[in-house]
């Protein structure tokens, strides 16, 4: 599998907006550990957080502000960045249903202003990240390509994918204006740091301590990987997007045999926690039973592939979970998880 190029990201000004959440933390870590000159833009980060385990082993310009603000350009701007990774999102199911509006302020407005920010900035490529589910789900169980169908039948999933319809159109009305733009569509993350209610992973060490898990979709198949895996991949991406290559959107998603439902994911982490992990059936909406994704054309393309199989992403996951709830320092984990990403 290939690495992204130290050489390439040394002293690199790179722009990350969503940088206090799970994804942006690890990534402003993989990116000082890479030598870039990095700029983040978000919202405060809440607590338990990853951001704040790991901020004093970031090298990183760091600002408060709604990608929605006004003051989004000027800052933009005065950062000068030639590489942007647009991570800012509201990226949880349930709460879009909660809030619909809010979802598809933050998800479709909040890109249009990113894409409007990046307009007559010296860049050399901005990798947007959305989603797997910006397909539009069939429910045929087949895996989805690049140039499938987009859709949504939820706020979150359609706010995503009117996201990539957004760059989409400013890719085609603004060329002279934009570097290449492109979209990342990643399955389901998991990690160490994640803290965020109502994703799996999180639910399960919050469980150990409280009531039995409570399960919207127990029997829905998603396509789980290691969030390292996954930031590589936009690495990478950023790269061949900086060598002049247009290559409007690539899905980042496990091998076939790695995928599984929610129960299976579940049983697996109980394993490997050596713990029982009960759960009970929740009535909640619809989402869809298989998510699956086709992710050829990045290991063509970019010779990009996860190194952690899922066995290997719940033990490495797991054992940040156990090692936090001891109490040790996961940041030095943190460290060592990431040097092997790169390695």
């Amino acid at each position: 599998m290939k690495r992204p190029t130290p050489a390439f990201w040394r002293g690199r000004r790179v722009l990350v907006t969503g940088h206090t959440g799970f994804k942006g933390a690890w990534l402003a870590l993989l990116l000082t550990r890479l030598g870039a000159h990095v700029t983040g833009i978000a919202l405060p980060a809440g607590e338990p957080s990853l951001f704040h385990i790991l901020r004093d082993r970031m090298i990183i310009s760091h600002r408060h502000l709604d990608i929605n603000d006004p003051g989004l350009a000027p800052l933009m701007a005065s950062a000068r960045p030639e590489i942007t990774f647009h991570l800012a999102a509201q990226a949880l199911v349930p709460a879009g249903f909660a809030d619909p509006k809010g979802t598809f302020s933050t998800n479709l407005s909040g890109t249009i202003a990113v894409l409007q920010a990046l307009r007559g900035l010296d860049s050399l490529a901005a990798v947007l990240v959305t989603t797997d589910k910006v397909y539009r789900n069939d429910a045929t169980g087949r895996r989805f390509r690049e140039d499938d169908p987009l859709g949504g039948h939820d706020p979150y999933s359609a706010s995503k994918a009117a996201a990539e319809l957004a760059i989409a159109c400013w890719r085609s009305s603004f060329p002279a204006d934009l570097p290449p733009l492109g979209a990342a569509r990643a399955g389901n993350v998991i990690g160490g740091g994640d803290f965020a209610p109502g994703r799996l992973l999180p639910d399960i060490i919050r469980s150990l301590d409280a009531k039995p898990l409570e399960l919207r979709h127990p029997h829905a198949t998603r396509p789980w990987q290691h969030v390292l895996d996954v930031l590589v991949g936009y690495l990478l991406y950023a790269e061949h997007l900086a060598a002049g290559n247009q290559l409007d959107s690539l899905n980042f998603g496990p091998s076939e045999t790695d995928e599984a439902s929610v129960a299976d994911l579940i049983a697996a982490c109980a394993a490997a926690l050596g713990q029982n992990l009960p759960w009970r059936h929740v009535a909640a909406p619809p989402e869809a039973p298989r998510l699956a994704l086709d992710a050829s054309l990045a290991r063509k393309t970019l010779q990009w592939q996860p190194v952690m199989n899922r066995s290997a992403a719940i033990a490495a996951t797991t054992a940040w979970y156990a090692a936090w709830r001891r109490g040790e320092d996961v940041a030095a984990l943190c460290d060592q998880q990431a040097s092997a990403a790169l390695a």
